[in-house]
């Protein structure tokens, strides 16, 4: 019987670190509304890597969890590399 999926919030992630992502962008956001795109994306890029290596090195301890720890850590820290290389590289196509 104990072998089903969980799916009850007490298995997913901690409330206070999911609010604190969510400060981080919303605060992400109102830099780049006053035009530094370039820092509002360095912020979401870091909070994304962080996220990731939490999730990595604290693995069922972490406060950050949504899916499994390879899918967390590898979406985090592959979102955070992906944002800053987009944002760097497109100048360059011009």
């Amino acid at each position: 019987m104990h072998d089903h999926p969980f799916v009850s919030e007490a298995h997913e992630g901690k409330p206070w670190f999911e609010w604190l992502v969510a400060v981080i962008v919303a605060c992400a956001v109102i830099v780049a509304a006053l035009g530094y795109e370039m820092a509002a994306t360095v912020i979401i890029s870091v909070a994304a890597i962080i996220t990731g290596v939490l999730r990595l090195v604290l693995r069922e301890r972490s406060p950050w969890k949504v899916r499994s720890v390879a899918f967390d850590s590898f979406i985090g820290i592959a979102l955070g590399i992906g944002l800053l290389v987009t944002f760097f590289v497109i100048p360059l196509m011009r």
